[in-house]
Parts: C-alpha cells; structure tokens; sequence
C-alpha cells in the first residue's frame, strides 16, 4: 500500500511545500491538494515548486473537475510539469464540488466527466485526441506519463470508474461502505473488459494521531459535512434506499445547509449534523496501532493507496507516526538475510 497526504493549498504556499517535504521525509508517495481556486491557492503553480523542492512524490489534485478549466488547459498543465520534473504528476478528478457551487455553478454531468477525462489522459500522454472537431497534440511533449484516478460515490460514477478510470478514489474510510464500492468498481470494469486489478484504488479520509478522541473528532467533523455534499446529490436522485448503503446516506437526514466559507476545515460549523460514529467510521483516528489496524482492513479489500487528509491540529506529529511508526508496518518487509 502507498501512502499519500492531502493538503490544502492556504497561504502562505511555503507552508504547503514545507508540509510537501515533510512528507516526503516520512515517506509518503504522493501529495495531494483541494483544487478550488476561490477558497484556496492555485495548486498547480505550488506543484511546480513542490516538485522542484523534492525528489520522489508525486503531486495531483483531490480532485480537480471538467468545468473550472478547459480540459487541454488542465492537460497542458500537467504535461508541462511532467516534462520539468520527470512524469511525477497524477490527476484525480469528479463532477466538481466546492470549485463549482462557490461561483453559482453546478457539478459536471457524467458524460462530461467521461469526455474530460479521455482528453486529458490523451494529451497527458503525448497523444493525439479528438476535440471539439479537431485533432490536437501538443507537438512539444514527449514521453508524458498521467494517470487519472477518479472520484466517485454514486452508482453510475462508480460504474464510470470502473470504465475508463486509472484509478478510484474513494473519500471516506468505512470499511463496509469501501468494500461495497471497490466490488462495484472492480465489476464495472471486468463487465467492460479490463482486468480490475489494473486498477488503483485509493481511500482518502482524515488521519489524526491522538489519544484524545473528543478533541480528534472535533478536529475531523467537517469530512461528513463534506462527504455529505455529495451524498445529498445522491438522496437526490436515487432517494434514501437502495443506491448506496443506508449507512452513507441515513446520516445527513438532519443536514440543514452547508457554508463553503468554512469548506474542509476543522472549524466548520455548519456540521453539527455529523455525529461521533460517523466520524469514527469514516476517518481514522487514535493511537498508530489503531490506524494500523483499520489499514491493515482497508488493504484486505484491496485498497493500493490511503490518502491522509491533514486538516487538523496536528499535522507534524501525525506525519512524523506514519514515517515511524504506520507506514514501516504497513510495508512489505524484506530481511537482509534468509
């Protein structure tokens, strides 16, 4: 299993490359960030100094979407990044959440996502693709590598997935919700053809180590608010039963109104809605055998990357534990001598 953390790009952006190279240093693979360009920084311009101030991570969004840029824009983006660092970026993407709704807007519907996601892939390959009644390339990229992991919750996303996506990514860490949507994946792509094993499959939820479980549950809370924007898309349109497990969308019956303002922070509070077990199940928390535990189950269903999110009190020492203490137990473990 890989490991990777998510970031969210608040001024100053040092502080994001700080937190880049720390966790490199503890021996994360990857760096995400939250790609919504009012709430936050403009990402891929820290990627670039992200890139430049390591020598092994690789640097994506968590998650971009087919609407705030054109998508040989986004492809450009990465294929120039590829070509300055050596094809150390990924690009995970969605309909769109936060990027969308703060400027009015609304999520990308599924055939739009599927389409984006062809064009970037292609052109951040060095390929030719179709667009818009022309055939495109850019002629200064050779040799680019981008895989592009999609985010998903809902039946036909999830479905889309399995279809065309390099990777899924899944944002909560329940174990019974992650083996109901990784199976859903896995046949959606063997019903297409592709070997589901090709497949990435990534859990990103919330780590915090601590004893503390009252003060680690406030710090985390604001994951349900924001999973629960996406769940309420789902009730939305497939109702409360039947689509997805009840245990995913039973919880945001008393959701009343969401503050994108306070989006993925810890002192979100239009969350009150969220309670204690639902922040136990989704995230991972406690002490770094109890996280090594709930790893050790997400690995068992087939998960090939966790994705940390840091935002929260304690982002250091939840780093340092993973370098020393988490990740060293979760590796594969080869002796010198046998």
């Amino acid at each position: 299993m890989d490991f990777g953390v998510v970031l969210q790009t608040n001024p100053p952006a040092a502080r994001t490359v700080q937190l880049a190279k720390l966790a490199e240093a503890h021996g994360f693979s990857h760096v995400w960030t939250f790609d919504s360009h009012l709430l936050w920084q403009e990402p891929y311009v820290i990627y670039s100094a992200i890139l430049a101030e390591t020598n092994r991570v690789t640097v994506g969004p968590f998650v971009t979407n087919p609407s705030t840029r054109d998508w040989t824009v986004t492809a450009s983006v990465f294929a120039t990044l590829n070509e300055m660092y050596g094809n150390r970026t990924i690009c995970g993407i969605g309909r769109g959440d936060s990027a969308v709704r703060v400027t009015n807007g609304k999520p990308a519907s599924l055939l739009e996502l599927r389409e984006a996601i062809h064009v970037i892939r292609e052109l951040g390959n060095s390929r030719s693709v179709d667009y818009n009644g022309a055939t495109l390339q850019f002629p200064w990229s050779r040799g680019s590598s981008l895989e592009v992991w999609v985010a998903a919750y809902g039946p036909l996303a999830l479905k889309l997935a399995g279809e065309v996506g390099d990777g899924f990514i899944l944002q909560l860490a329940d174990v019974d919700i992650a083996a109901w949507m990784i199976k859903t994946v896995r046949d959606a792509a063997a019903n297409v053809g592709r070997d589901p094993d090709s497949l990435a499959f990534c859990v990103a939820a919330p780590m915090y180590i601590g004893t503390d479980w009252d003060h680690m549950r406030d710090q985390c809370r604001w994951f349900g608010g924001m999973v629960g924007n996406h769940v309420a898309d789902i009730v939305s349109k497939y109702g409360h039963h039947g689509a997805v497990p009840d245990a995913l969308t039973d919880y945001i019956a008393g959701r009343t109104g969401y503050d994108y303002n306070s989006h993925g922070r810890a002192e979100n509070d239009h969350v009150d809605f969220v309670p204690d077990e639902i922040v136990d199940r989704f995230c991972i928390l406690g002490t770094a055998d109890e996280h090594i535990a709930k790893l050790e189950q997400l690995r068992a269903l087939g998960v090939t990357q966790f994705a940390g999110y840091l935002q929260h009190d304690n982002k250091e020492e939840t780093l340092r534990v993973y370098g020393e203490r988490v990740i060293p137990a979760i590796s594969e473990h080869v002796t010198a001598k046998s």
